[in-house]
């Protein structure tokens, strides 16, 4: 039996089942057990909670699981590592001691800091370090947003160092998501900064199961395939010493593990094939995927190469504040309606020119000759923004309702009037890893940990050998979904979004890899023509990457579209109707 460690993550966002931690320590044996919690807006909600209480700004709800679990952990050896610390790390470790001393256990209880860069602006300012926007190359000096946090994404060397030094629980804060796998990994193995395809193969492993059930069948799109959607398991990853590993889910669980469930959260949330984070590039183009078993998928190969001597960095900034409503227009002249209730409201408001930007949007559900009322309905979606609270306020909403009965006829909203908010801009940044340092907190004791990039190795970077492509079968075409030959995964990236796609069979993907071009993409999803698109090619895995740039505008909270993290664009792009050759069509 190969000697493996079993580390199963119980969490892919901040509000995930709050069983799942406890359900993963009584399924079935494993080593390590992870949770991912922090996306780029969960640290946004996490400074609303510190500015109310300063002994916040983590989240809360992984103290319930640790309640539940810290007695079988501790009886079973198996270690906790999460980045649930959030903006507080120090308070959440104090908070699981007290838990811990409470049932009268005794843990030792790691923490991490370094990662926040608010204290060190002015600092970093002044060293010329611009904290640019990686999307528009502005630096941050240049916003006349206030930064409202600044994270940098920490590696994997402090959790090893805490596991090293005998912690039983370790408390992360902003880590790479991957992070939390690879720490433990690299503790089990001893492996050294330079051990670079096999810190390759825990980054692929981590990046899989960091976001819980989409690893194990949730939100795939041959759903049909999945047996059970009841009680699903959450991902484990057995991982080897020279990286490979397998992906498996305890027994007797909801959902389903295959290739393609395996596929679609690899290329979730990527953009260039060559993965960055501060421990090691992963080549996601090197690896293959095989299934090996009942919902186990083994994945080897993967090659790394030197880390880049950068940190991402998420900074949030205050927006400004927005308000909206959505209006539903009925049946004929939807356009007009539109025309005529807009330039009604915004001459009632000063005008268009106020505001900071006003985003008008008309979806069109509506149908021709409609069998219900509902299938003549189209919504108009409008949004203001503004650095005035004031002018998105109660005062915009009540305009709005005051032109109830004075408008188009069949003036209905979907939703109350409200008051407006703030939101947050997502600026992502980097910054030089040599103003990185972290801390590990144990015992009393601190250690400094100085990154990988900063060590001076050698600099070693893997290059792929160009694979070769199937040919595209020819012939006599038909008319399909796009769907019913690919499979899909989308997601956001700060302002950006992926569109990841994959083919079952050879022969599909020697034809989409010649079909599927930025040019073809941009016709079949015409909302994208505006945006800038990368295309990445993984030939070893059947699939491709689309970079969306822009799309998403600045990020999740200030976006205006319906789908604010792009979660819909894979299943827009498979309703698609194509023409492919028949000789496709049923395999």
């Amino acid at each position: 039996m190969t000697d493996i460690i079993r580390i199963a993550n119980c969490s892919g966002f901040y509000g995930d089942k709050l069983s799942a931690a406890l359900e993963m320590v009584e399924g079935g044996p494993i080593d390590v057990l992870t949770g991912d919690y922090l996306a780029e807006l969960t640290m946004s909600i996490l400074y609303s909670q510190k500015l109310k209480n300063e002994d916040t700004g983590y989240v809360g709800t992984f103290l319930k699981q640790v309640r539940q679990v810290i007695a079988p952990c501790l009886e079973k050896n198996i270690k906790i590592v999460s980045n649930a610390g959030g903006l507080n790390p120090k308070a959440m470790a104090e908070a699981v001691k007290a838990i811990a001393k409470e049932l009268g256990l005794k843990a030792k209880v790691a923490y991490i800091e370094g990662d926040d860069l608010i204290p060190r602006l002015d600092e970093l300012a002044q060293a010329n370090e611009p904290l640019a926007n990686i999307d528009t190359g502005e630096a941050l000096s240049s916003s006349t947003d206030q930064p409202v946090t600044a994270n940098a994404y920490l590696g994997a060397w402090g959790i090893k160092e805490a596991l090293d030094q005998g912690a039983d629980i370790v408390i992360c804060p902003r880590v790479t998501d991957a992070a939390v796998v690879i720490g433990p990994a690299a503790w089990k193995y001893n492996w050294q900064r330079t051990d670079y395809d096999a810190l390759a193969g825990a980054l692929a492993a981590g990046h899989i199961i960091e976001c819980g059930c989409q690893a194990t069948g949730g939100n795939y799109s041959f759903f049909q395939e999945v047996p059970c959607f009841e009680n699903m398991g959450y991902p484990i990853a057995e991982i080897e010493e020279d990286g490979s590993f397998t992906i498996t889910k305890h027994p007797g669980t909801g959902g389903l593990v295959s290739e393609g469930t395996v596929k679609a959260q690899l290329l979730y949330e990527i953009s260039s094939p060559a993965y960055l984070n501060p421990d090691v590039i992963g080549h996601f183009d090197t690896l293959s995927i095989e299934e090996t078993g009942q919902d186990r998928v083994r994945v080897t190969g993967c090659r790394g190469s030197t880390p880049p001597p950068s940190h991402k960095v998420c900074v949030n900034t205050a927006g400004g504040y927005r308000n909206g409503m959505e209006i539903l227009l009925t049946g004929l002249d939807v356009e007009e309606k539109a025309k005529v209730f807009t330039n009604v409201l915004f001459n009632s408001v000063g005008g268009r020119d106020k505001f900071d930007s006003v985003t008008e949007q008309i979806v069109r559900s509506d149908k021709e000759n409609p069998a219900t009322n509902e299938e003549a309905f189209a919504t108009l979606r409008l949004t203001a923004k503004s650095k005035d609270p004031k002018l998105v306020g109660r005062l915009f909403s009540a305009k709005v309702i005051e032109l109830a009965l004075a408008t188009f006829p069949g003036f209905t909203a979907r939703d109350g009037a409200g008051s407006g908010g703030p939101f947050i801009v997502h600026w992502p940044a980097l910054v030089d890893s040599k103003f990185i340092t972290e801390k590990m907190y144990l015992g009393g004791k601190v250690t400094e940990i100085t990154p990988t990039s900063q060590l001076d190795f050698e600099d070693i970077y893997y290059q792929k050998i160009p694979a070769k492509i199937p040919p595209a079968p020819t012939g006599e075409t038909t008319t399909i979904p796009f769907g019913r030959l690919y499979g899909t995964r989308s997601g956001d990236k700060g302002g950006n979004a992926n569109l990841g796609i994959w083919a079952k069979t050879d022969e599909a993907y020697g034809f989409l890899y010649e079909f599927l071009t930025v040019k073809k993409l941009k016709e079949l999803l015409p909302d994208t023509a505006e945006f800038g698109i990368d295309r990445y090619e993984l030939p070893n895995i059947n699939s491709l990457n689309f970079f969306i740039h822009g799309i998403l505008e600045q990020g999740v909270s200030s976006s205006t579209r319906i789908d604010t993290q792009a979660k819909t664009l894979g299943e827009y792009i498979r309703a698609k109707h194509i023409e492919v050759p028949k000789v496709l069509v049923g395999k």
